[in-house]
């Protein structure tokens, strides 16, 4: 079995890896990274949903549904969606403003300066190297679950084999790749759903008592969480926004989006509803709680291999995205990198990644910690497509925010510290107090010192 899974593994790195290279930039280094104004509404929709449906789907939405039920994957599915909506209504403005820009760093300095722009760059990089490492260990554990084999064989082997098209094809290697990985993962999804859903045992009826059942306010409390954190996270994916300007024009950025936003709310929803599936049949649901994987437990052994290769699928069309992302915002940011450079940095920054993945430990409270931060900046960002925000109040709006993610854990804890805890995020359990905080105060701030700033008139100063 384990040289059977082996095979399987490499067989299809060898067909990704045959795709991206088949699809390398027409020339320079604007292409590499943007492929501007060359892809339809239908590409860009597939590469949304391929890009953003990581190994993620099938630990996060399951458990989420067993444990909380419907009503909260209901609320994942849409936080998934959100942010190709906001990115299909908003990113024509922000294509028109900067026509040939690559980047949400680009905006920003444009509207608010060098220094929020550094922050949010560094909100970007810090939400994606958290994404990166949490689908490469991912796929190691899922590995090791479904096979017996060494993660870090394959979590190595991933890691060389994206680096390898997107090194040498930029973002068109990523967004050709992303478009047979999106079928093949919803087949894939099709044949492993048939195995789990339809073959799976069902427990006894004293077995099925263990969960609790969540009240409606529970699961309507973490939906919240959720429609904010991966709202609010995602809009800091460089990747995302390089598809904005690779669309061929608003129309097609808007069709791309709506496909991308909606496939994805059916993805996530099944993926839930296979959780509240094994709750509800009393299955043993491990520790860590991995339902998805219970359904399979028992499920004929053929289901194996479809099961790793929609793993292998998963992490790769996200992982892809990711590298060349990054490597797009390095380029953005520095200034002075070429197309060599671009290359050797997309080969550095694995590096660091690929370690902290070896070690198998959880990043889920890192990555909560991140989508915070994001959060607490999220409203001041998009602010910038109004021309009445001047710098000053989006900076006070993000600084606000800090404070606001704090302040919910502070009063009801008491103290600063508690406060500090709380937005920590103890036992990496998703809470909606610090991120409703962030969202209300950061907003609140903006709108606010926007109102109390000067009007600037025909030759007057800068306010």
């Amino acid at each position: 079995m384990p040289a059977l899974t082996m095979a399987a593994i490499a067989a299809s790195l060898i067909v990704f890896i045959a795709l991206g290279l088949r699809a390398r930039y027409t020339g320079g280094l604007d292409d590499y990274l943007t492929a501007r104004r060359s892809q339809s509404g239908a590409t860009v929709g597939l590469s949304f949903l391929a890009s953003g449906m990581g190994a993620w789907i099938l630990f996060a939405p399951p458990e989420v549904g067993a444990f909380v039920g419907p009503v909260a994957v209901a609320g994942y599915a849409l936080g998934s969606a959100l942010p190709f909506v906001i990115l299909g209504l908003l990113g024509g403005a922000i294509r028109r403003r900067l026509p040939d820009g690559r980047s949400l760093t680009e905006f920003t300095a444009s509207r608010f300066g060098a220094g929020f722009r550094a922050w949010i760059a560094a909100l970007s990089v810090l939400y994606m190297l958290c994404f990166l490492a949490a689908e490469l260990t991912a796929i190691g554990a899922i590995t090791a679950l479904l096979s017996g084999v060494d993660g870090r064989v394959v979590i190595v082997a991933v890691a060389l084999a994206t680096l390898l098209y997107t090194a040498v094809g930029g973002l068109r290697a990523s967004l050709i790749t992303d478009r047979w990985q999106a079928w093949l993962l919803l087949a894939l999804m099709g044949v492993v759903g048939y195995g789990a859903l339809g073959l799976a045992p069902t427990a006894t009826t004293a077995d099925s008592a263990a969960l609790p059942a969540p009240g409606l306010g529970t699961g309507l409390a973490v939906a919240a969480t959720l429609i904010i954190a991966v709202t609010a996270a995602n809009l800091f994916h460089q990747g995302y926004w390089q598809r904005v300007w690779a669309a061929r024009d608003a129309q097609s950025l808007r069709r791309g989006a709506l496909l991308g936003g909606l496939s994805s709310i059916l993805v996530v929803a099944a993926l839930g509803g296979a959780g509240v599936l094994a709750a509800m049949r009393g299955l043993e649901l491990g520790s860590p709680p991995m339902p998805f994987f219970a359904l399979l437990g028992d499920a004929p052994a053929w289901l194996t291999l479809p099961a790793l290769i929609l793993a292998i699928t998963l992490v790769a069309s996200s992982v892809d995205t990711l590298q060349n992302a990054l490597v797009s915002l390095g380029v953005t940011e520095s200034g002075r990198l070429g197309l060599g450079g671009a290359r050797w940095l997309s080969a550095l920054l694995m590096l660091p990644v690929v370690a902290l993945a070896l070690q198998q430990i959880s990043v889920l409270r890192l990555f909560l910690i991140a989508d915070l931060l994001c959060a607490t900046a999220v409203i001041p960002l998009l602010s910038g497509l109004s021309d009445r925000i001047p710098p000053r109040a989006a900076i006070a709006g993000a600084l606000a925010g800090l404070l606001g993610a704090i302040l919910p854990g502070t009063i009801s804890g008491g103290s600063i510290t508690a406060g500090l805890l709380a937005a920590s995020f103890p036992g990496a359990t998703p809470t909606l107090g610090p991120f409703l905080g962030a969202l209300l105060v950061s907003g609140a701030v903006t709108l606010l010192v926007a109102a109390l700033a000067p009007v600037n008139r025909p030759g007057s100063a800068p306010g």
